[in-house]
């Protein structure tokens, strides 16, 4: 579904690549000597997002880092409601795995509301996760959830009913964010 209205890019990938090299320092702290540091990448954007933050780090550290992808759905890219309740799909290989003296890296594109973050954050502590953190490229600031991003890319403070795209290869074919103001009436 195409969304009419003023399309603005904000950030492109020059600028972006930049954000994502900042984000790895900030998240290098997570980095503990010994200890096994987890990425989940939330399908959709999150997962390439949390692989190029893979690369990043691994040579920041010299370490290897395990990586799973998550999928959970609430809003269309619009930001059209279309499950009431955050749906998750089950990682076979996430529900398997130890991860009680690790640290669990969640990685997604934009925190909105808090929805999809919460919904991760509880599944991985079901699991067993030892110690949890947030990554996200963009945090709009209108969380209604108690969620917070341990590292945000960059933080957007723009109206209700504007909409942050996050375009991330493979899905599009260039990095950048857009904002959309939808047209009214």
């Amino acid at each position: 579904m195409t969304v009419r209205g003023q399309r603005f890019c904000l950030y492109d990938a020059g600028q972006l690549e930049a954000v994502l090299d900042a984000m790895a320092h900030q998240t290098v702290r997570f980095v503990q000597p010994g200890r096994k540091v987890v990425l989940v990448g939330l399908l959709r954007r999150g997962e390439p997002l949390a692989r190029a933050l893979q690369g990043r780090l691994a040579r920041l550290t010299g370490a290897t880092f395990e990586y799973y992808g998550l999928t959970l759905k609430r809003y269309a890219d619009d930001l059209t409601l279309i499950h009431p309740e955050t749906r998750l799909t089950e990682n076979p290989q996430l529900a398997s795995a130890d991860f009680s003296s690790a640290t669990v890296i969640v990685v997604d594109d934009v925190l909105y509301r808090g929805y999809s973050l919460l919904r991760a954050v509880d599944y991985l502590a079901q699991l067993g996760a030892g110690e949890i953190r947030t990554v996200v490229l963009v945090d709009r600031g209108a969380e209604k959830l108690p969620v917070r991003a341990d590292v945000a890319g960059v933080r957007l403070d723009v109206a209700p009913g504007d909409v942050v795209e996050c375009h991330v290869p493979p899905y599009e074919a260039d990095l950048r964010i857009e904002l959309l103001r939808p047209a009214r009436g």
